[in-house]
């Protein structure tokens, strides 16, 4: 028997398309199941202007396979000198939708993030003047910090003062992943929201670590203890409106996986409503899907919501492939060589 759920068709709020010869080979998954994507800036150079931001948002489109309708949502790469009017006419301009903090160092091309937010005070405060989203990657960098803990001593050091002391300001804590970062979100104010990826809500650290080092189970933040996944799974299949859908799909070439480096980022945009759909179904909470797919993003930020539908069905489904080939090399989706459930069946018109 063939089951089908429609919903509004959904966007991303957090994504990772690279450059140059991956972006052209990863947008055509993401355009096929979301109509928008919040668009990460960390390129080598960042997008740090509103230049950039324009002319990276080009590429992403001509990039676009024809018959898709998609579009992407820039980001502005905070660093230490960012100039506040150069954010404040990004946004007027409708070239920026958010801006982006990156603590420096904490994940990849990160290192002309923000060594201190007290250097990105002015920023902060033109943001929090005309409703500008900061979207968090929320961990400390100190080396003496377990890397296990630093979400929650980030939340503890960090967000905490930051949201006291700005309480206009709107944050998206960015992939969460601990039952502090869940109950942080929960007890703050409607300005603050998160967002959670597929990864997050079936991977704990056994997934990593169990049976050898596992590169493509690795990501940043880490995944964490099985307490930290359920508290994750909990939040996203609520129905609370400060949780919705944010891949952090972020590609790299397998070979930069299964290197000395060991990359980190997991490439789940493929399939990844078929991913989450999995855990909102063993959850009994296909009813609360839409609404963190297709409702809670766009409301959270100001935006309309999406016409259009997509469908998809309940069925016998082909593995996963084992990887999608570029013409620098394979790279390795999440959920590799595994069957999922469901299967995206398509968009119907708005």
């Amino acid at each position: 028997m063939t089951h089908t759920l429609t919903i509004r068709r959904p966007d991303d709020w957090h994504l990772h398309f690279r450059d140059g010869v991956m972006l052209e080979a990863v947008v055509g998954h993401t355009a096929r199941q979301f109509a928008r994507a919040i668009v990460m800036p960390n390129l080598t150079p960042p997008v740090t202007d509103v230049a950039a931001g324009a002319a990276y948002r080009e590429r992403i489109l001509a990039a676009v396979p024809d018959g898709l309708e998609f579009t992407p949502l820039m980001t502005c790469y905070l660093t230490d000198k960012t100039d506040p009017e150069e954010v404040r006419r990004g946004f007027a301009e409708g070239v920026f939708t958010a801006a982006k903090l990156y603590p420096a160092g904490a994940t990849t091309n990160s290192d002309s993030g923000v060594t201190d937010v007290a250097n990105i005070r002015a920023v902060l405060e033109v943001m929090a003047e005309i409703g500008m989203v900061l979207c968090v990657h929320g961990e400390v960098t100190h080396h003496a910090i377990d890397i296990f803990d630093r979400e929650a001593v980030f939340i503890e050091q960090i967000l905490e003062p930051l949201i006291a002391d700005l309480p206009d300001l709107k944050v998206v804590f960015e992939h969460i992943t601990s039952s502090q970062g869940v109950a942080f979100v929960e007890n703050a104010s409607a300005n603050i929201a998160a967002t959670i990826t597929p990864q997050h809500l079936h991977l704990n650290r056994n997934a990593m670590l169990v049976g050898g080092m596992r590169p493509h189970a690795y990501c940043l933040p880490v995944a964490k203890r099985e307490e930290h996944r359920l508290a994750l799974v909990r939040a996203a299949t609520s129905g609370s409106s400060k949780f919705f859908l944010g891949t952090d799909s972020a590609p790299h070439l397998q070979s930069d996986k299964e290197s000395a480096c060991g990359c980190a980022g997991i490439f789940n945009a493929p399939f990844a409503l078929e991913s989450y759909l999995a855990v909102f179904d063993a959850e009994n909470a296909l009813d609360k899907f839409e609404g963190f797919a297709s409702e809670h993003g766009p409301d959270f930020y100001g935006l309309p919501r999406n016409e259009g539908q997509i469908t998809l069905e309940k069925r016998e489904t082909e593995p996963v492939p084992e990887h999608f080939m570029t013409s620098l090399g394979p790279v390795v989706p999440f959920h590799a060589g595994d069957r999922l459930a469901w299967h995206f069946a398509g968009q119907l018109p708005g």
